[in-house]
């Protein structure tokens, strides 16, 4: 199996058609479907099926496209390594972000890293946590920002900081207490992620105990419109406190406190211990490690801090 081969199927893969394959990767039509077809040779498989409409992946090709981008990939990775050996970092860095630390998070670490790594660029995801899991292990990402500290194989956790869940009600809502125990949830008119969702879990799972059945009237994925619908006077929701700072500061949320440990979240920064360093990933890193603990203790991110107490940031008196 050569590189060009692969390189060929994701090309054509990406293109829909020989034709246009053949164009885009300056190589002759001819010669470019005799390459794909002794890589399914060589596999064992058929990769595409082919119409008068083009080529489309089967099962199989589908399969092997992801594998056949992690090794290119990894090829970049390693020729980026050695190129910047004792040099600046540069290259591209893939990180993955929950979505609800996404909303608290992205903007100051492309921020930063836009002034402190100009040569690095960041390659930013957003997605359920066992989707980022399966991105790491895959080589997908080189690093993500997650929630729990629960051992894994093949996965490096680094603890940050602690997430306290609050309830969140729009100014229409009539007003709480500043603290509720949380039995008092039941009582009131949620909008929470569905129950396969991280957040939503770890509800459940504090709820349980005291066999509490909360009144969900609205199932939402995406967590901008559950923020818009507390908002709306659709009902309250449960989030992060970062989530809805910029919300609560503009006095278009409120929120309360939650009597209950078992209502906080762990954030980590997670990698994979199988998978080979550079010195992009490294700086990146370092930079979300400052970043976080810097917004931490400014009250950017209200949260506690149980991180490394190391800080370059810190250092530079920021």
């Amino acid at each position: 199996m050569e590189l060009r081969q692969l390189r060929y199927f994701i090309g054509a893969s990406e293109a829909g058609s020989l034709l246009q394959a053949s164009a885009r990767l300056h190589v002759a039509q001819p010669a470019l479907s005799h390459q794909i077809a002794s890589l399914e040779g060589e596999i064992g498989a058929q990769l595409f099926v082919r119409s008068s409409r083009g080529i489309s992946l089967t099962e199989a090709g589908k399969i092997f496209l992801e594998h056949a981008k992690v090794v290119l990939a990894d090829l970049e990775r390693a020729r980026t390594a050695v190129q910047e050996s004792g040099s600046v970092p540069r290259g591209d860095v893939a990180i993955g972000f929950t979505t609800t630390v996404g909303l608290t998070a992205t903007m100051p670490v492309l921020g930063a890293c836009r002034a402190q790594l100009p040569d690095v660029r960041l390659k930013i995801v957003e997605a359920y946590s066992g989707f980022l899991r399966e991105w790491l292990l895959s080589g997908r990402l080189d690093l993500a920002l997650m929630y729990g500290d629960e051992p894994e194989a093949g996965l490096f956790k680094r603890p940050l900081l602690d997430d306290k869940l609050v309830l969140v009600s729009g100014m229409s809502a009539a007003r709480t207490p500043r603290k509720l125990p949380l039995s008092a949830l039941a009582n009131r008119a949620l909008v929470l992620p569905g129950r396969d969702h991280g957040l939503r879990r770890i509800i459940d799972d504090a709820c349980a105990p005291l066999d509490l059945r909360l009144n969900v009237v609205a199932e939402i994925e995406s967590l901008g419109s559950v923020k818009r619908a507390a908002e709306a006077g659709i009902g309250e929701t449960i989030l992060p406190l970062g989530s809805v700072a910029e919300e609560v500061a503009a006095g278009r949320l409120r929120t309360a406190v939650i009597d209950s440990p078992a209502m906080s979240r762990r954030v980590v920064c997670c990698t994979n211990t199988t998978r080979p360093g550079s010195l992009a990933k490294s700086a990146v890193g370092t930079l979300v490690h400052d970043v976080l603990r810097h917004m931490v203790l400014s009250g950017a991110w209200p949260a506690r801090w149980i991180g490394d107490p190391d800080s370059r940031l810190e250092r530079r008196g920021l």
